[in-house]
């Protein structure tokens, strides 16, 4: 189950994620996407929320990540929350433009 917000700014982003916390999704079951990496670094440690890691992806996405473009890097990471690849490709475009995608999710 996930479910997807796309926000402009990171006041947005905490009023999501306090949303989506009390739609039973735990800190650690969110995730924050920014195309820009130090952005999306940044904001992740602010609001306290997850990054995807190798739990989330697994070992061979995660190194193969250090080989990839941003955008497909990003792509990979929204996959694997459960986003199809439609999906992943269509907020990979929305990042784009600038804004963020939070994502609620518990596939773990």
């Amino acid at each position: 189950m996930y479910k997807i917000e796309v926000v402009e700014n990171g006041v947005q982003a905490i009023s999501t994620i306090n949303s989506l916390e009390n739609q039973g999704f735990a800190k650690k079951d969110i995730y924050l996407f920014a195309h820009d990496k130090d952005r999306s670094e940044n904001l992740t440690d602010a609001t306290d929320t997850s990054g995807v890691g190798m739990k989330e992806q697994g070992v061979f996405d995660s190194i193969g990540n250090v080989f990839r473009s941003r955008g497909d890097e990003l792509r990979t990471k929204m996959a694997s929350l459960g986003m199809t690849d439609v999906e992943a490709q269509q907020y990979e475009e929305v990042l784009d433009a600038g804004k963020l995608v939070v994502v609620g999710s518990k596939v773990n």
